[in-house]
């Protein structure tokens, strides 16, 4: 199922793929949470040091393959991954909360 994601989803995810952590942070509720490879991101620093790092220790390219509306306030977005990484290749579905047209929640699985 493909659908179109709400402007700071579609938004946050263009300043996360280019690591511009200023325009990916006005996305951000100031008390949002990233879960990531299995460790939680909370708040503001937290969550700006992590883009920041944001896989910059691999090469790799991301392809955008499937949006799903869950509800109002719940999006998936499916991103094929293929680089240098361990297992060189891997499908991660971010799955956002929204709140106040803000994410309050992304949670980042394979």
């Amino acid at each position: 199922m493909t659908t179109e994601l709400p402007h700071p989803i579609s938004s946050f995810l263009a300043a996360h793929r280019v690591r511009d952590v200023d325009a990916a942070m006005r996305y951000l509720t100031t008390d949002a949470t990233v879960t990531d490879e299995g460790r939680t991101y909370r708040g503001s620093t937290a969550i700006r040091a992590w883009v920041q790092r944001g896989g910059s220790e691999y090469t790799y390219t991301s392809e955008l393959t499937e949006t799903e509306k869950v509800d109002d306030d719940h999006y998936v977005a499916t991103h094929h991954l293929e680089g240098d990484f361990p297992g060189n290749v891997v499908d991660l579905r971010f799955q956002f909360t929204l709140r106040d047209a803000q994410i309050t929640s992304l949670v980042i699985t394979p």
